[in-house]
């Protein structure tokens, strides 16, 4: 008993001590704003590039939101000078009037205080996207400068702020006859680093988001000037909320680049702008805009010669990466449909067996647009994928109906459209012939690796690197210079096939892309696994020519078409050898540029320098005194042409050694336009490829 009464006691002089060191003094709050700034990620996805054209998203989709609801039509973006975006539009205005809880200002509570707006409930909007009503206050936050200005009830208000924190209260400063909301931000650089400690708005990133959404909502037309060289003063008036807006600058005779999206077919001139490199294989685009169980679904598709399909998903006009639950029943209704009018109509035999999801959407492009009330649930703060389950039946419901109608009415094209499902069906049969004989005769040898791969020792992924390089002399070198414990090496002999215009069996014919894919384990296709992955870093590591670039691509396509997991895993990277080799006396250093070289080099006599045959001479040379030169000791530059050029040693320092390398991860910012590029650079159709080459070429730095 006295043994428990000690232990007691003991129990309690500690949780003494815990409970002294822990009381309510510990909890952190945070006040207003603050868990935005303490915790950015979490409410626009990042701090890097993403992140800060997320800042005009949020502003953008309350005007675009204003639009959908029937109260605007016109949105005019300008990125001024200083970094700073303003942002209007003609809409109803914020309210100003004194709000019943907080005790202050509408729109200072909007744009102060998380979860205010006019999306949580009550009659502000029917359908909104927006980042859960909290997007102007988390740009507040995240700005060191903000200033929202209101015209509504025939006055004109303000409020301006910092760091999220208002400069004082709102104010009216005049009477106005228009209507509309200005909110005009700078990002705070505390927050944002994007390029060197430079805040960088991408011009194409924001036009391409804002053509899309002028598809998205009909009669709605937005306006994108560039204003970020102009070295005048810009007008205060008139700005967005004015429907002429989009003349006004030229009225000024100011010349800035812009861009106007205005698009009557709504999803339907969607379809025919993703298209427009592509082959269509049937007519008509196939349209609906229906609602179904207070869900309002539109969808356009058309199929094409593609091999890929392209589906672009929305809900309430947010564009939805990952898809969700309105993609999921777009997809059963497809196949579903597809199959019925098949057998019904004898296009395939019961011995054919049925269409699969991955038949029925080879060359498929489509655009599923769902929108609905304040019930809509979205996984993941930045909205990347649907979760609402009632927007699943809505659309099946919806789309199946319709499509089925469409292809009885249309036989022309249901024709064309099964003539591509059936191809596509033979296509994967064939495909997975080969593939299986393909595993089936690893499983024969022991799944025994590729001859020419030199494998690393460890089997731990998350350490292992497979460098992909190119030809036998350079595989030698690397293999002799790389640190065998995580580095493999795999020499590639060759261009391997352009899989841009290939199927399955035929890549799988490819002696170079089968070393490959048995080399990485995930196998491929259907039965792809990324958990088997046997390297978490896939250098690709090609000379510094075109021929290089061009087996780069090849090999880039390839990843992009048929491991795709892989590229958004971030797996893939490319090695950045040097180009320069520079000796001055016993001092030697590597330059990865000409103008790398040049600093290396310095300004000295010319007649110092020594320079490979192979190499090129340096530029810009100025003499200096002739007694100085006699001090200087020889420079001796060697070009390198490609990595076979390099002893293991030279190899291992400038290219291999993590300790001092340099590697550019591939990411896949725009997956739309990567889709785009890839298609036309690499696909059969010439025209385009044509264009964009007589375009580009000026721009071209070729070292042939």
């Amino acid at each position: 008993m006295a043994k428990n009464d000690k232990k007691d006691k003991k129990e309690e002089v500690n949780h003494g001590k815990l409970a002294h060191h822990y009381s309510a003094e510990d909890i952190s709050v945070l006040e207003g704003l603050e868990p935005v700034r303490k915790r950015p990620g979490m409410y626009i996805g990042g701090t890097g590039p993403e992140g800060l054209h997320h800042l005009i998203w949020e502003i953008f989709d309350n005007s675009r939101d204003e639009a959908m609801g029937g109260f605007a039509d016109f949105v005019e973006v300008v990125l001024l000078p200083g970094d700073r975006v303003r942002v209007a539009d003609n809409g109803r205005g914020i309210p100003v009037d004194i709000h019943s809880k907080t005790k202050v200002s509408a729109l200072e509570t909007v744009m102060t205080t998380l979860h205010a707006g006019g999306k949580f409930g009550g009659e502000g909007y029917k359908v909104s996207g927006g980042l859960h009503g909290v997007g102007a206050s988390v740009v507040n936050a995240l700005s060191i400068y903000c200033r929202a200005e209101v015209h509504r009830d025939g006055g004109k208000f303000f409020q301006e702020y910092s760091q999220g924190k208002k400069k004082a209260s709102v104010k009216k400063i005049g009477k106005s006859d228009l209507h509309g909301t200005i909110i005009t931000f700078e990002p705070d650089k505390e927050i944002f680093n994007t390029q060197g400690g430079e805040i960088k708005f991408n011009w194409d990133t924001i036009a391409n988001r804002f053509r899309q959404q002028a598809y998205l909502v009909k009669k709605l037309r937005i306006s994108l000037i560039d204003a970020r060289d102009y070295e005048g003063n810009l007008p205060a008036g008139r700005q967005g909320i004015d429907d002429s807006e989009v003349f006004y600058f030229k009225e000024l005779g100011l010349e800035l680049p812009s861009a106007t999206f205005y698009f009557e077919g709504g999803l339907i001139s969607l379809v025919k702008f993703t298209n427009r490199l592509s082959k269509p294989v049937h007519k008509n685009i196939f349209y609906i805009d229906k609602e179904t169980e207070g869900v309002d679904v539109e969808i356009a598709l058309q199929y094409t010669d593609d091999m890929s399909e392209r589906i672009l998903a929305f809900a309430n006009n947010i564009y939805n990466q990952e898809h969700g639950t309105h993609v999921t029943g777009f997809k059963m209704a497809l196949t579903r449909t597809l199959n019925t009018y098949a057998k019904k109509n004898e296009y395939v035999k019961e011995s054919d067996g049925a269409f699969t999801g991955e038949d029925v959407l080879e060359g498929l492009t489509v655009v599923v647009s769902i929108k609905m009330g304040s019930e809509i649930q979205f996984e993941g703060q930045t909205k990347g994928k649907l979760g609402s389950p009632q927007a699943q039946g809505a659309t099946a419901t919806a789309f199946g109906d319709a499509f089925s109608t469409y292809l009885e009415e249309n036989p022309d094209d249901a024709k064309a459209i099964m003539n591509k499902i059936i191809l596509a069906m033979k296509a994967r049969k064939a495909a997975k012939a080969a593939k299986d004989s393909v595993l089936r005769k690893g499983a024969l040898e022991g799944m025994t690796l590729p001859g020419k791969l030199a494998d690393c020792q460890t089997k731990d992924a998350a350490s292992s690197e497979l460098f992909i390089v190119e030809g036998d002399s350079a595989g030698g070198t690397a293999k002799m210079g790389r640190d065998r414990k995580t580095q493999a090496i795999l020499p590639l002999r060759g261009k391997i096939l352009n899989v841009e215009r290939a199927r399955l069996d035929r890549m799988l014919g490819s002696e170079q892309i089968k070393n490959l894919v048995i080399a990485m384990g995930t196998s491929i296709g259907d039965t792809f696994d990324l958990e088997k992955m046997r390297y978490h870093k896939i250098i690709i590591a090609t000379d510094a020519d075109v021929d290089g670039a061009h087996i780069r691509t090849l090999i880039l396509t390839l990843f992009y078409r048929y491991f795709r997991k892989v590229l958004d895993a971030g797996y893939i990277y490319i090695a950045q050898p040097p180009l320069y080799k520079i000796k001055k006396g016993k001092e030697i250093s590597y330059a990865y540029s000409d103008e790398e070289r040049n600093a290396i080099v310095g300004k000295v006599n010319p007649d110092m320098i020594e320079v490979d045959q192979e190499g090129d001479a340096v530029e810009a040379i100025e003499e200096e005194s002739e007694e100085k030169a006699k001090k200087s000791n020889k420079i001796h530059i060697q070009r390198y042409k490609g990595l076979g050029e390099m002893n293991a040693e030279e190899l291992w320092e400038t290219t291999m050694d993590p300790a001092q390398r340099v590697l550019k991860q591939v990411t896949v910012d725009d997956a739309q336009e990567a889709d785009k590029v890839i298609d036309m650079l690499m696909g059969s159709e010439v025209p385009p490829r044509k264009s964009f080459i007589q375009t580009h070429a000026k721009m071209a730095n070729l070292d042939i």
